[in-house]
């Protein structure tokens, strides 16, 4: 019997190697019983081709009907595929006009909107103009008028000349005194004003000699925002357009006054309020090196209810309240805290009652929330449920006994400072970074978390949210209402997203400062949002550009090191002053900074 050999194989239990053989008769059988079952796993086609390439006997007219039937095949193939080709095409094309034709009438329809807004501006400046030109009218008549008093009488007859003086000074005093009380009851200015007034402008068609520079430079903020400018003029105009119930009620007073749609006044104040500043400018500046202890992260800076003192706190341990006005007013070397507090544990955030002005709230990294009474200098309450580090409390602004605040241990809790425990507790299953009530409302609450997400509460019936608002890649670090309806948010993934909590709908997301691991920062007002960035600049953006406005870099201590700020400082708490361009800014070196939007 003859003996194949083939290959070895290695007995790991046993340790040595065995030899595998099979004969020739059992190898030939193993290779057509392969064979056969390729043969029935096979496609026809395949069968065909073994059929032909193993010599199977077939005619010359089999092979003649075979590859007439394969040829009638491929044209039926090639057929149905251009068939399928061209539908595909002409599907694309009709969607494709659809979409133009869409584009086009909504082209159309902007066109109309510009043409009208055009029209209404040009109607309206020409409408100034000549405003302007009756009241330069009438001033230079008021100067000649009070020129003409200072005329004395000729030296021909001078009794007649009594006369005439006479008379014409009647006349000129009872012209003079009439407009003159006229002008007083109008809060008008005086003649002295006046001819002031003429010298400066030099006659109606002059202007103010800083304005043309002004004008310039507000000009070249729109060119470099343009493309912004254009999605924000169209997206209100568009809006008003789709809801002319709104739009009657809202128009009515508007044409009256101007003849602008409303539409075209929402941008109107966009545009005067984003192109009005460009950089921000400092005012006033807290750089003690013993001003904070060895640890210097401001973690929060906030204004009292009326604006009058700030207050600081952070890692250092303590609450530091300073008086705005001896901060601006005061040299630097002069700055001293009027109020402060020792605090057990490190500082995360502070909260001003919106009503009481000496009460103040601090959540720190021991889990505790604070009330204290700043006038005494002494905890008014002390609120010890969290069990983990508490990053954020906020008072309520219509109920001022009430408080929120939120921590690692993911939990929303809701205090009331006549109360030793919480009133209201929400598991939220994720670290919670910020909390903040509506202004507007006692009973709903933003929450910002670590799940990417902002979770919108009525603290009546938290068994679920209002609504979840998605649109963060990385964890929510600070949430913040700029009016009842408008609220914005900063995440760690370097972005600001402003959300409308009556739609629930995002608006816009602000980008250009840089944030992935710290907390830098959040605050808004009525039009614009600041934040931090870990470059140790201060941003801010105008809610309705996605771009900054205006920003401001700290700079380092160490003159010998210019950089050295770029890779260990960063913003760490700013806060806007309300109904006012000035904002309050700290940084992570303990450096404090009150800074101006200015043009």
């Amino acid at each position: 019997m003859v003996w194949c050999k083939h290959r070895c194989r290695s007995s790991l239990k046993l340790g040595f190697v065995e030899p595998i053989a099979y004969t020739v008769d059992q190898h030939l059988l193993l290779m057509k019983r392969s064979a056969r079952q390729m043969a029935k796993s096979a496609t026809p086609v395949e069968q065909l081709r073994q059929a032909i390439q193993q010599g199977c006997d077939v005619s010359i007219k089999e092979l003649e009907s075979l590859l007439s039937l394969l040829m009638e095949k491929k044209r039926k193939m090639e057929q149905e595929e251009a068939e399928t080709n061209l539908q595909i095409l002409l599907e694309f094309l009709q969607c494709l006009r659809k979409q133009k034709v869409e584009e086009l009438y909504e082209i159309q329809n902007d066109l109309k909107y510009i043409k009208e807004d055009i029209n209404a501006v040009e109607k309206r400046r020409i409408e100034l103009y000549r405003a302007r030109s009756r009241y330069s009218a009438k001033m230079r008549m008021l100067v000649d008028d009070s020129s003409a008093m200072t005329v004395r009488p000729s030296l021909g007859d001078k009794e007649s000349g009594a006369i005439v003086s006479s008379s014409v000074g009647s006349q000129e005093q009872v012209r003079v005194g009439t407009t003159q009380t006229r002008n007083t009851d109008a809060g008008a200015p005086g003649i002295s004003q006046l001819v002031q007034w003429k010298d400066d402008h030099g006659g109606s068609d002059s202007q103010h000699p800083n304005q043309p520079g002004q004008a310039i430079a507000r000009k070249k903020r729109v060119h470099a925002q343009f493309n912004e400018l254009q999605t924000c003029y169209l997206q209100k105009r568009r809006y008003w357009a789709r809801q002319p119930e709104k739009q009657k009620e809202r128009v009515a007073n508007v044409m009256n006054r101007e003849g602008y749609s409303a539409g075209l006044e929402d941008f109107q104040s966009v545009l005067s309020t984003f192109t009005r500043y460009s950089r921000l400018r400092v005012v006033a500046e807290l750089r003690h090196s013993d001003l904070f202890h060895s640890a210097n992260i401001v973690s929060s800076i906030e204004f009292d209810r009326d604006d009058e003192l700030f207050a600081t706190a952070g890692v250092s341990r303590r609450i530091k309240v300073f008086e705005f006005a001896s901060v601006v007013n005061e040299p630097a070397d002069a700055q001293c805290p009027v109020v402060e507090m020792s605090t057990r544990s490190k500082l995360s955030c502070l909260s001003w009652n919106k009503c009481t002005k000496n009460q103040l709230a601090s959540s720190d990294y021991e889990g505790i929330v604070t009330v204290w009474d700043v006038t005494t200098r002494q905890s008014v309450m002390e609120y010890e449920e969290h069990e983990k580090r508490a990053w954020s409390v906020d008072f309520c602004c219509t109920e001022p006994s009430l408080l929120v605040s939120g921590s690692d241990d993911c939990k929303v809790k809701v205090w009331c400072t006549k109360q030793e425990a919480s009133v209201l507790t929400i598991d939220m299953k994720a670290n919670i970074c910020s909390v903040k009530y509506n202004p507007g409302s006692s009973v709903h609450v933003a929450v910002g978390s670590a799940d990417h997400h902002i979770h919108y509460y009525d603290l009546r019936n938290v068994s679920q949210p209002l609504h979840i608002f998605s649109g963060h890649r990385k964890a929510v670090s600070y949430v913040k209402f700029l009016s009842n309806n408008e609220l914005a948010s900063a995440s760690t993934d370097s972005t600001l997203c402003l959300w409308d909590v009556r739609e629930n709908v995002p608006l816009h997301t602000f980008k250009g400062h840089a944030n992935e691991k710290n907390f830098v920062g959040l605050t808004v007002n009525s039009e614009y949002l600041a934040c931090g960035s870990e470059t140790n600049e201060v941003f801010v953006y105008h809610k309705a550009i996605s771009k900054p406005a205006a920003w401001h870099k700290f700079g380092s201590d160490d003159q010998n090191d210019p950089d050295e700020d770029m890779g260990s400082y960063f913003i760490s708490a700013v806060c806007w002053k309300r109904d006012s361009p000035t904002i309050l800014t700290a940084n992570s070196q303990g450096t404090i900074k009150v800074l101006v939007l200015a043009a």
